[in-house]
């Protein structure tokens, strides 16, 4: 089976479990976040950590699924905290007792962040006011994203190599074009419109259309942020769960950025 098929039918499965298990209702969609915060934070430390301190890895994924299942049992905020609080002791309290470098517990805490604080806080995404569960926001902000994605390549590829060939970050990502993030931008744009003209976003015109350009900005910064930090340790992909595309951290770096400040950003304007 050659790359590009193969790369088809992956895509198209990942597409249709992501898919599915948003709509289906709350437990596939806390199956989902958790496995995928699980393989991601695991893909994160297994390049950063090159292997080492497996226990303090593990139980920082294992404090991150706690904290997940926290918020989306509804947990109030002070107690919430205060697990936080107990799941961040007990980590740092394990690095006394190993007295490693503490570099690497630097990286422990780095992916608590960068991949467990946006998952964990997830749920608020889906859970509505009255404790139902609706994934349409949530598949809403991946679509624009997908469609970023495919405008940004698209873009990219006509006009980002002889007609308008600068780079946007050479030192980080060579094949980034500004005529790709351009594209990316107005098939965000055209997706959230889109969108809202079905009904699967129900908030102002102005909200919808800026919503989707801080999406697309923060998925690009999302992307650049993974590719920094694929450089740094020299790998091409974060993992090979997905075949021909990579890792799942590779698929989900730009949402790791651009759903939170989407979500914020409705919060500000109190739209949810």
């Amino acid at each position: 089976m050659n790359s590009t098929v193969t790369r088809t039918l992956s895509g198209i499965v990942f597409l249709a479990v992501m898919i599915g298990c948003l709509l289906w209702n709350n437990y596939s969609f806390a199956v989902l976040l958790m496995f995928i915060m699980t393989v991601c934070m695991w893909e994160f430390y297994r390049i950063t950590l090159k292997g080492k301190h497996p226990k303090a890895a593990s139980s920082a994924i294992a404090g991150a699924l706690v904290l997940f299942n926290c918020v989306f049992a509804g947990m109030a905020a002070p107690k919430l905290a205060c697990v936080t609080f107990i799941v961040l002791l007990v980590l740092m309290v394990s690095m006394v007792f190993m007295n490693k470098d503490f570099k690497d517990y630097a990286y422990i805490f780095a992916g608590l962040v960068y991949i467990g604080l946006p998952t964990v806080l997830s749920p608020n995404v889906v859970m509505q006011p009255d404790g139902s569960y609706s994934g349409l926001l949530m598949l809403a902000f991946f679509i624009i994203i997908w469609s970023s994605d495919v405008g940004a390549y698209c873009f990219g590829m006509l006009f980002g190599q002889k007609i308008w060939p600068a780079k946007m970050c050479p030192g980080i990502s060579p094949k980034k074009s500004w005529a790709g993030f351009v594209g990316g931008m107005v098939m965000a744009v055209l997706a959230a419109w889109i969108l809202l003209k079905t009904g699967m976003l129900e908030f102002p015109l102005v909200h919808v259309l800026a919503m989707a350009v801080i999406i697309h900005v923060m998925g690009v910064f999302g992307d650049l942020f993974e590719s920094l930090w694929k450089r740094q340790f020299g790998v091409k992909d974060s993992g090979t769960i997905m075949p021909g595309h990579g890792g799942l951290l590779d698929r989900f770096d730009s949402a790791l950025f651009a759903i939170p400040a989407a979500y914020v950003y409705l919060l500000l304007f109190q739209l949810v």
